[in-house]
């Protein structure tokens, strides 16, 4: 049982680098070729939770020494993160991520759909068709609209709605 015995004590040890660094390096590449921003979504998002969790285990590394099981839950939670199954890093941005970007996020000096009253300018219904949008779609829309007004806008999504019914 010794052999045995050391792999399962050492378990996080040999298995993490292939679920924490290699599986996602591979698929950031794979993200990185792809068109969909999703994938993108989802391993940008993964790297900078892991980065918090390396800042945090190396500021209570003396502390986490007395926590046999930390190198069990780190593993557990980015193999949670990492495999594709649960997606964990792009719930992580869904969840909690993209609500603070969308209620913080400062674009041309103003903050898009915060609660101030720079954000009145929106209806509900134009906050939630924006918030579809990507980060780069969502600011040119903004600007489109600063310089030409919603008018134009909706004007534009009835001529695509248009066009897409004829073909």
């Amino acid at each position: 049982m010794g052999v045995l015995g050391v792999i399962a004590k050492r378990l996080d040890a040999l298995i993490g680098p292939g679920i924490m660094l290699l599986f996602p390096l591979y698929a950031s590449l794979r993200a990185i070729e792809s068109p969909s921003t999703l994938d993108d979504q989802q391993w940008l998002t993964y790297w900078i939770i892991y980065s918090f969790i390396t800042l945090f285990e190396l500021s209570f590394y003396k502390v986490l020494v007395w926590f046999p099981l930390w190198g069990y839950m780190k593993l557990l939670l980015c193999a949670w993160l990492v495999l594709p199954m649960f997606n964990g890093a792009a719930y992580v941005y869904e969840k909690h991520v993209r609500r603070y970007i969308i209620n913080n996020i400062n674009i041309g000096g103003r903050l898009l759909f915060s609660s101030s009253s720079s954000s009145a300018a929106y209806s509900d219904e134009q906050k939630k068709l924006l918030q579809m949008m990507t980060f780069d779609a969502r600011k040119a829309v903004v600007q489109y609209v600063d310089k030409y007004g919603w008018d134009s806008v909706e004007r534009a999504i009835k001529a695509a709605e248009r066009e897409t019914k004829k073909h």
